[in-house]
């Protein structure tokens, strides 16, 4: 079924619909061209599986590309990725030189019709390289938190992010010190969407239930790729101290994607590692799963993402708009999502998360007043509605160089 932006009306307001509108207007004839590394698998290609849509929907011509490379290319960009959240992993010159033969073969390979280019993350970085030959106004979108990167890593990127007209980061902490202009994006959920939409409760039982899961107890949730910096293994911790205290069930549910090699390695350790307790149910998911992981989060108790590092961490708004209780690391991009212990909760320890899970679990009163509250805080701020009207002002503001008031 094709949704129309007027669907989000009851939703978020006639006036926020007019404003898109407005804006839509404003750049109409332009062509905006999104690049990333992959169309399923991750927050990415699932903001953008939602965003082009819509925008289209808007009347905005927007297309899509994704570059190509093969396994030893998305080794180096996990490393990349890995040494951007802080790891000490030196880039070598050979890793350096088969990332850039791999960009500028995909340069080759992609039409490039835009006049707006959206290039998303470190893997396609360095097709910046194509501007001189076709112009337009070219966007660095970075998704991955930035907040004290690798210095090395950091340095080899630089020197294309500064050939951008514009850099775009998902939190304050994640601002560089730039020559160009930068702005603050955060990313967006689809309330419509088939992993956000509201369930029956006949949906959300059949889940369970094909799933071998005992919708009469509590249930722990974390919903993520298996990735080391998602800590699952942190998880089994946090739900092994609960249970001493409350029988509960634990599910760890995610998919992977292409330009991640580790999540294979990382859910075989989860499995083998809680092999021999029957309450907690480590799901590796196909990318189609949506109806699921809305189902996993709406039948939740508590919703859990203890990262040690995070972009931004949607599956938190997720959870909160499904007006559940979030427990979730400090880190990242989360603070921005949670007001704690008015919206959700916020931790740094294992034990801290634990420790809030049981007073949680034991007061339910308490639980539907943060589920509450975080579900009217997202509404407010991490729907994709304002999203694609930061996206409108972005450009809006690149086709008005040295204007700082645009008349619309």
């Amino acid at each position: 079924m094709t949704i129309k932006i007027s669907d989000y009306e009851p939703i978020v307001g006639r006036n926020v619909i007019e404003e898109l509108e407005l804006l839509a207007d404003q750049v109409a004839g332009k062509v905006i061209q999104h690049v990333n590394s992959t169309s399923l698998g991750g927050g990415v290609a699932e903001l953008l599986n939602r965003i082009v849509p819509l925008s289209k929907e808007l009347g905005i011509d927007n297309r899509w590309d994704q570059i190509t490379g093969d396994e030893k290319f998305f080794t180096i960009t996990k490393n990349i990725h890995n040494s951007l959240h802080g790891a000490a992993l030196e880039l070598t010159e050979e890793d350096i030189d088969f990332f850039l033969e791999t960009n500028r073969k995909n340069t080759e390979k992609i039409s490039w019709t835009g006049d707006v280019f959206y290039i998303h993350d470190p893997q396609p970085i360095a097709l910046i390289e194509k501007q001189k030959d076709i112009g337009g106004n070219w966007i660095w979108r970075c998704h991955v938190d930035f907040s004290a990167p690798f210095q090395s890593t950091w340095e080899f990127l630089k020197r294309f992010i500064i050939r951008y007209d514009a850099a775009v980061f998902s939190a304050p902490a994640y601002a560089r010190n730039l020559a160009i202009p930068q702005a603050l994006i955060s990313p967006s959920i689809d309330p419509l969407s088939d992993k956000n939409r509201e369930l029956t409760q006949e949906e959300i039982s059949e889940v369970f239930q094909r799933f071998r899961l005992d919708p009469g107890r509590p249930t722990l949730t974390q919903i993520s790729r298996f990735d080391y910096l998602k800590d699952p293994f942190g998880v089994v911790k946090v739900y092994q101290m609960v249970k001493k205290y409350v029988d509960c069930q634990l599910i760890l549910a995610g998919g992977g994607a292409v330009d991640d090699p580790e999540g294979e390695l990382v859910y075989r350790q989860v499995l083998e590692q809680t092999s021999d307790d029957p309450d907690i149910h480590v799901l590796l998911l196909p990318p189609s799963s949506n109806i699921e992981i809305n189902a996993f989060q709406s039948g939740s108790t508590v919703i859990l993402q203890k990262s040690l590092r995070e972009g931004f961490g949607l599956t938190v708004a997720e959870g909160l708009w499904k007006a559940k209780p979030v427990v979730a690391s400090a880190v990242g991009g989360i603070p921005r999502q949670i007001v704690h212990r008015f919206s959700g909760i916020l931790t740094h320890t294992i034990e801290g998360t634990a420790y809030w899970v049981r007073q949680i679990l034991q007061s339910p009163e308490y639980a539907a007043y943060l589920g509450k509250n975080g579900k009217e805080y997202i509404r407010q701020r991490f729907l994709i509605t304002r999203h694609i009207r930061d996206y409108l002002l972005l450009i809006l503001s690149l086709s008005h160089p040295g204007e700082d008031i645009i008349n619309l």
